[in-house]
């Protein structure tokens, strides 16, 4: 069992989003080229988005798309399940017929696990993962600042008393 193409990329457009929508709608094509995900990719997930009440079309010029709802209220469990990725890891997809004559010995961990799953990403809300890459954008920012601080640091730190002086190598030295 695995997260395919489908639901992370779904929840990556989903994040860039929340980013960038608070100038107003955004353009499929604008998240197609910060997150290298296909345009005609989005448009298909973004339909499916939109059918699920997660996201609205604006038509027009500055159209695009925005959330739909509150970030504290759209989990990546909502936007996984919008794009039917199946978070499934038993092997029937949950039907209890594994073997075809009934489940098999691990139905009950794998059916727990799933359960877990759906659990842990519905409790992940895309403002909280908003926040997340607002907060290491910020730290990125900082520690740029930090660097270019320090390198003008280091330039302002030649001795004055040196400058004009002339230079003394080791083999002037004897």
């Amino acid at each position: 069992m695995r997260l395919t193409t489908k639901g992370r990329f779904a929840v990556t457009a989903m994040i860039d989003l929340a980013l960038q929508q608070d100038v107003g709608p955004v353009a499929l094509a604008g998240i197609s080229q910060r997150q290298q995900i296909s345009l005609s990719y989005l448009e298909q997930l973004f339909a499916k988005l939109r059918r699920h009440e997660l996201v609205d079309s604006v038509r027009g010029p500055g159209g695009g798309y925005q959330i739909a709802k509150p970030l504290t209220e759209v989990s990546v469990a909502h936007v996984i399940l919008a794009v039917d990725e199946p978070l499934d890891a038993t092997q029937c997809g949950g039907k209890e017929d594994c073997t075809g004559h009934g489940p098999c010995m691990t139905h009950d961990l794998w059916s727990s696990l799933n359960d877990k799953m759906l659990e842990y990403l519905g409790s992940v809300t895309l403002q909280c993962l908003v926040e997340q890459q607002r907060n290491k954008e910020e730290k990125c920012l900082k520690e740029h600042q930090k660097q270019e601080d320090q390198a003008v640091h280091f330039h302002r730190k030649v001795p004055q008393e040196t400058a004009g002086m002339p230079f003394i190598s080791s083999s002037t030295i004897s």
